[in-house]
């Protein structure tokens, strides 16, 4: 998942932390600040070894330089990346990369950032980005708070995702969960005026959480469902993943939260 075990990148059991080490490739291409910055030791997300396959590993040395690159402190320059000025998506936890390649692909007039720790993730949608010649998708690997804070501009984002997000379900680990209040006013700084918020999770207690917090958040205004999807100025219909399915088959409810930057917040910033 961002939330799942299998279709997602991270891990969702309720075991203590893992191990935010990478594989063999990790440590082949990063230095050790890499590392730290990759993976900080109190994460949003909690990181599962793996490593790429032979196919991978070749996609990744031949079209990496040209779809991704790793977090930094430098801006994305949107024209010099993208070549062209689009409305920009950000998606926060893109897993392997399956909802965001079939969303990019029916909207080729919008640009799409797919920031993910899981570099075998990355690898897979680096895949479909090539096969499927998605020129729209552009992938970043780190931690999605450090990437809207330091690499995003504040007030340039159309939109940014969050699907299914690890819910952390130990009481003693929700101060580790990615939607904080702090979190959605980060968001919502990023977001231009009047651009959205998209959340997904099935996890009851988590959907709660998201609900009340992200309802506090003042910089944002809860989308009416009666708006949807007319108030969206992008696609939100997902694919189905292979996560997703497990949940619907054992009954699991799938809530999803619209938000919009209010025409009238604050243009301080607080991710700096």
């Amino acid at each position: 998942m961002s939330d799942t075990a299998d279709e997602q990148a991270k891990t969702t059991g309720e075991g203590d932390d893992q191990s935010a080490a990478g594989s063999d490739n990790d440590s082949a291409a990063a230095t050790p600040d890499d590392d730290r910055r990759l993976f900080p030791r109190v994460t949003a997300y909690r990181f599962r070894r793996g490593s790429m396959r032979p196919g991978q590993q070749k996609n990744w040395e031949k079209y990496w330089s040209t779809y991704g690159r790793n977090v930094t402190d430098e801006l994305v320059d949107r024209q010099e990346w993208f070549g062209r000025d689009a409305p920009l998506i950000v998606e926060i936890g893109s897993g392997t990369g399956t909802s965001t390649a079939a969303m990019a692909e029916v909207e080729p007039d919008k640009d799409v950032i797919a920031v993910e720790v899981y570099q075998p993730g990355l690898a897979q949608l680096l895949g479909l980005v090539v096969r499927g010649e998605l020129e729209n998708v552009r992938m970043i690997r780190g931690d999605g708070v450090d990437v809207l804070t330091n690499m995003i501009a504040p007030a340039s984002l159309a939109g940014v995702r969050v699907f299914f997000p690890d819910p952390w379900p130990k009481a003693r680990h929700h101060k580790r969960r990615l939607l904080q209040l702090g979190t959605f006013e980060l968001i919502a700084s990023r977001l231009a005026p009047g651009g959205v918020l998209h959340v997904a999770t099935d996890h009851v207690d988590y959907g709660e959480w998201i609900d009340e917090v992200g309802n506090s958040a003042p910089s944002l205004s809860r989308i009416a469902e009666s708006e949807i999807p007319d108030a969206i100025p992008f696609t939100t219909e997902r694919p189905v993943t292979k996560f997703e399915g497990k949940g619907l088959d054992e009954d699991r409810v799938i809530r999803e939260f619209f938000w919009r930057r209010r025409i009238d917040a604050e243009s301080a910033d607080p991710g700096r």
